[in-house]
């Protein structure tokens, strides 16, 4: 690539599991010597006993480079190792091995808060954070209105941001990394957090930052369809390695094909009261499958852990043609099925079923939610599971792939009914 404004070689992270490491937290003088008084012995009994350790590499010799303009979409499973990537970029933390080389500046929106001081208002942390990319205050003022306008938070502008609730937060961190004018825009999954409007908003606005301003953009997502919409090409990552690399329809087949074969996905925990610990799709005979005949009913099977009871819970699936449209959602009300409070964590299964004869055949992702409707979201597993519905005899067969025609094929039980003259 005769252009790269990104070039990466040989890229490794490796991280100690087990080792006592300085990353728990900082200690003052007054704790140590507290704990000195308390227990003298600790020290030395813990430096005379090894720890036991195991190496994990969250990267493995990933090397890849990204033109001038360019968006590109990373996809993976969970443990990928996609946000390590992100953060290496963004030079949050150094990589084990090999070299990067960034042309120009970096904006990065990895984390809720990510760049911003809690104790500063919004107004001031806009400043700080162009501060930090290198811009002037003039810059940064002749910006200003337009970045509070797209976050839409005016009317806290003189709050400090640790009074933000976690959409307010997002709402102006991708405004400020995205109208800062970086070279390079790096943004993590994060935006999930946001209300489906601003979401559609910030895709709006890295289209715009990408193809009008001719700057890079480089995020993960679990978006297919904003993988199809706006990037020129897409990573697929793979236990720390990168396995693919190429056209946007090639690599999201890939990785669906890779998530039918592999299982449930672990999804992650919000807060430590309900998740799911596995998940399965099950035939009418009780085997374990992800490939069904349009005709065959689909049995869910969702392993669940409640630490605790959370009212008003509910559990439920979306499910997702391949080109990540929204074929349906269904949920159930959880009060009805949960133990009472224990201190043993409980285990229990919930099944549900999709009928038969309702999808057209293809591929589905199947996203797992546990939440508080219109609260909050206690888990999340994003197309955790993925169904392939085969057929060759039914009607519905020949309309596979055909958009046009949707993705459920419904019998409305039609019949003959003569007029009396």
């Amino acid at each position: 690539m005769t252009d790269a404004i990104i070039q990466v070689e040989g890229l490794s992270k490796r991280y100690i599991l087990g080792q006592q490491q300085g990353g728990a937290g900082y200690r003052t003088l007054r704790e140590g010597l507290a704990d000195a008084v308390k227990a003298p012995w600790r020290g030395w009994s813990r430096k005379n006993v090894p720890d036991e350790t195991a190496d994990f590499w969250a990267l493995r010799d990933v090397s890849f480079e990204v033109g001038r303009g360019e968006v590109v979409g990373i996809i993976g499973r969970n443990g990928a190792g996609k946000s390590t990537l992100l953060k290496i970029l963004s030079r949050i933390t150094e990589p084990t091995e090999g070299t990067i080389k960034l042309r120009g500046r970096v904006a990065s929106l990895l984390e809720v808060g990510t760049g911003f001081h809690p104790e500063l208002t919004g107004r001031e942390n806009i400043f700080l954070n162009g501060a930090i990319l290198g811009m002037s205050r003039v810059e940064i003022k002749a910006r200003f209105d337009e970045i509070v306008d797209f976050a839409e938070v005016e009317q806290f502008l003189d709050t400090p941001v640790k009074r933000y609730s976690s959409g307010m937060y997002v709402r102006l961190a991708f405004a400020v990394a995205a109208h800062l004018e970086p070279e390079i825009l790096i943004v993590d999954e994060v935006l999930a957090v946001g209300d489906v409007e601003f979401q559609k908003k910030c895709l709006g606005k890295m289209q715009q930052v990408a193809e009008g301003q001719g700057r890079t953009v480089f995020f993960v997502s679990h978006n297919m369809a904003a993988i199809h919409q706006l990037c020129s090409r897409a990573l697929l990552m793979s236990r720390g390695r990168l396995v693919q690399s190429g056209k946007p329809l090639e690599v999201v087949d890939a990785y669906l094909h890779a998530a039918a074969e592999s299982g449930f996905n672990g999804g992650k925990r919000f807060e430590e009261s309900i998740w799911l610990t596995d998940a399965q799709t099950l035939n009418a005979a009780g085997e374990a499958t992800n490939r069904f005949t349009h005709r065959e009913p689909i049995h869910l099977r969702l392993d669940c852990t409640a630490a605790r009871q959370v009212a008003g819970a509910n559990i439920g699936i979306v499910l997702k043609d391949g080109k990540d449209r929204v074929v349906f959602r269904s949920e159930e009300d959880l009060a009805a099925l949960l133990p009472p409070d224990t201190d043993a964590p409980p285990t229990f299964h919930y099944q549900g079923t999709i009928p038969g004869e309702l999808l057209v055949p293809g591929r589905y992702l199947v996203t797992l939610f546990i939440h508080v409707p219109l609260v909050r979201m206690l888990f999340l597993a994003e197309d955790s599971l993925v169904v392939n519905i085969i057929d060759a005899g039914s009607r519905a067969a020949m309309y596979e792939g055909k958009a046009d025609y949707g993705c459920v094929f419904v019998d409305c039980h039609w019949q003959i009914a003569l007029s009396e003259r």
